[in-house]
């Protein structure tokens, strides 16, 4: 059995670190981080998987944590360390390391949990799904996707600012948008396949630039994201 110290100093050891990257520079922290917030399903998430810890890692549980201040802790440093995920995410995630390890996880392990196996999935990572975005032709609905999130991704992103920007500035709209696409997918949905447009029989007026970003905002509300 892992020994009940050694879960104690890796709790502690998560919680100071946390700590101290409260004060690091926003621009080294991690993106998806900053820019998640805890909500109530999230907490509910959270308390639904320590109860599941405690009953599947009983004594290691209670040796881990063996007063109420210590556990809160614990919990506050877990949901905003897992806030990037969806909460059913996170439920999968708990899931996933009780089915695969006789030990209580810690945080880290609980993280690449929630990742998951994109490949699975039959997802690209997120560079790759970039690069196949930046690099399909037009038009874009009618080119033959490694799978839809790829596409819907760079719906979502606008295909004019990905084109437009440099991939330091395109990459974490688009990472930000395909990561939430591969968790909907790896938690059960599936995605429209994209539509093939005809190409018209006589030429239409194009549309404008605020045509266009309203197009992308009624499609990025049809997304959910």
């Amino acid at each position: 059995m892992q020994d009940s110290n050694s879960l104690i100093n890796q709790v502690a050891h998560e919680i100071a670190a946390s700590h101290n990257s409260s004060t690091t520079a926003a621009g080294q922290a991690d993106r998806r981080s900053e820019q998640a917030t805890p909500t109530d399903a999230h907490i509910d998430a959270i308390n639904q998987v320590f109860a599941l810890f405690r009953i599947n890692y009983h004594n290691q549980y209670y040796a881990a944590f063996k007063d109420n201040e210590l556990l809160n802790q614990a919990r506050r440093l877990w949901l905003n360390s897992l806030a990037q995920f969806a909460p059913e995410t996170i439920l999968r995630g708990a899931r996933k390391v009780i089915e695969e390890s006789e030990y209580l996880p810690t945080l880290n392990r609980m993280i690449r949990a929630c990742q998951g196996d994109p490949e699975k999935f039959g997802l690209l990572d997120a560079h790759a799904a970039y690069v196949e975005a930046c690099r399909a032709p037009s038009p874009k609905s009618a080119h033959h996707w490694s799978h839809p999130a790829v596409y819907h991704a760079g719906c979502a992103s606008d295909w004019y600012f990905l084109m437009t920007n440099p991939e330091k500035v395109a990459f974490p709209i688009f990472e930000r948008h395909y990561l939430k696409l591969c968790e909907r997918v790896m938690n059960g949905a599936e995605l429209p396949a994209p539509n093939v447009q005809l190409l018209p029989e006589t030429i239409e007026t194009p549309l404008t630039k605020e045509e266009n970003l309203k197009r992308m905002e009624a499609l990025r509300k049809q997304l959910d994201l």
